[in-house]
């Protein structure tokens, strides 16, 4: 069922000087604060024309974006905003289809009209079905059944198909083609727990998921839907929870995230030859419980976004000292979810009570060197450049293999 009815209020909030917009949800005094209410999930439209997220008790909202223009101040203009009934609650939200790389900057380019009725929205629930919608119609197309837990999390390659992947507690994988409406259902089980996230790398090669309980950081291919290996090695630590996972845009770099007790880590890797690249760690002694809970590269591949529970918002540089931005210390900022527009520059955060806060991020000018690596990894794997007669330097460089451990310990020395 879609409303067109207003459901939160647009809020500039100056409480922090780098947070943009809050948007929060209108519902009864008795539902504040209390289980259901979470914004598990946001998503930017392919083009950044659109965004939703999960307002909590199985409402999805849509929004046009940007949210705060001239003409969406004064309501002279019917943006289209719109909000859908799934019934209960979900935990996982994609728009679809993405085109391919190549062609996603001439497809923003263009601006195809709000109305074009190819966008789709695709949403988890917790009763392990995925519902598929007509962003513009408001329409449900059909259900996806086969899940037996909670759909934690949805994912569409760039590839300009209607291939969608979904993750569940019942520790498996799907991979569905919308095209047949889920008559073909490819379903990647190896977990051994509920899984958290997945990613699919820019070539859409391969899929890398992380079991929360389980502590496996898994990848898969694709093309052959079997399973590729494990990544093990990561942190020191015995008793961890895994949270989230990232490819980077080039596909070269998988970032995963974990936390156990007072401290959290994103440890970085290479898909191709399950070497671990780097570590950034953050240590708290004196909070008992500081988890990270989403992690996300930028566009240009440049950064890195992170929620945690001590702050809304942190934003990294592999290989650098401290953060590039981060929002102010807060215990209660109770950020669960993050996304990049396509086109950077703004950070959608979700939080447990079932808001959202846009954040502005840094716009760095990637170096010609960082230009190059991007294109050049997009296609080539690391198992390709090894044999290359190139000084070691650079395919230190090209591989990642320069990127040295970082501990972002020193909050206070970078405060923004």
């Amino acid at each position: 069922m879609c409303s067109t009815e207003s459901n939160a209020d647009l809020r500039p909030t100056p409480s922090d000087p780098a947070l943009v917009l809050e948007l929060k949800t209108r519902r009864p005094p008795a539902l504040e604060g209390r289980a259901g209410c979470e914004t598990w999930s946001v998503d930017f439209s392919p083009d950044g024309a659109w965004f939703a997220w999960s307002m909590g008790h199985g409402i999805v909202w849509v929004v046009a974006w940007p949210l705060d223009s001239e003409d969406s101040q004064n309501g002279e203009t019917d943006r289209g905003d719109k909000s859908f009934s799934c019934g209960h609650p979900v935990w996982g939200l994609a728009f679809g289809p993405r085109p391919h790389k190549s062609a996603a900057a001439a497809w923003q380019a263009k601006a195809p009209p709000k109305g074009n009725g190819s966008l789709l929205l695709a949403t988890g629930l917790e009763n392990g079905v995925i519902k598929i919608w007509s962003v513009f119609t408001g329409d449900v197309v059909f259900d996806l059944h086969g899940h037996e837990g909670v759909v934690r999390d949805l994912v569409f390659p760039q590839n300009g198909t209607l291939t969608l992947i979904s993750t569940s507690r019942d520790k498996t994988l799907r991979i569905w083609d919308l095209a047949q409406k889920s008559k073909k259902v490819q379903v990647l089980s190896g977990h051994k727990d509920w899984i958290s996230c997945c990613s699919v790398s820019s070539d859409c090669s391969m899929i890398a998921s992380v079991g929360r309980f389980d502590r496996m950081v898994c990848l898969w291919s694709l093309r052959s839907y079997t399973f590729i290996r494990n990544l093990a090695g990561g942190i020191h630590k015995t008793l961890y929870l895994l949270s989230s996972c990232a490819f980077s845009p080039d596909g070269a770099v998988l970032a995963t995230a974990a936390f156990s007790g007072s401290s959290w880590w994103v440890d970085l890797w290479d898909p191709y030859t399950a070497e671990k690249l780097a570590t950034l760690a953050d240590f708290f002694d004196d909070y008992g419980q500081n988890q990270i809970s989403a992690i996300q590269f930028s566009p240009n591949g440049l950064h890195l976004a992170m929620v945690t529970d001590d702050r809304a918002l942190r934003i990294w540089e592999p290989g650098q000292r401290g953060m590039v931005m981060q929002t102010k210390a807060d215990r209660d900022a109770n950020g669960l979810c993050c996304k990049y527009h396509p086109k950077g520059g703004v950070v959608a955060t979700g939080t447990r009570d079932g808001h959202v806060r846009f954040w502005k991020a840094p716009r760095t000018v990637p170096s010609l060197c960082h230009l190059c690596r991007s294109v050049l990894r997009h296609a080539v794997s690391t198992h390709q450049m090894e044999p290359l007669p190139l000084p070691k330097r650079i395919l230190q460089y090209l591989t990642y293999r320069n990127i040295p451990e970082t501990s972002s310990s020193d909050e206070d020395d970078w405060e923004h």
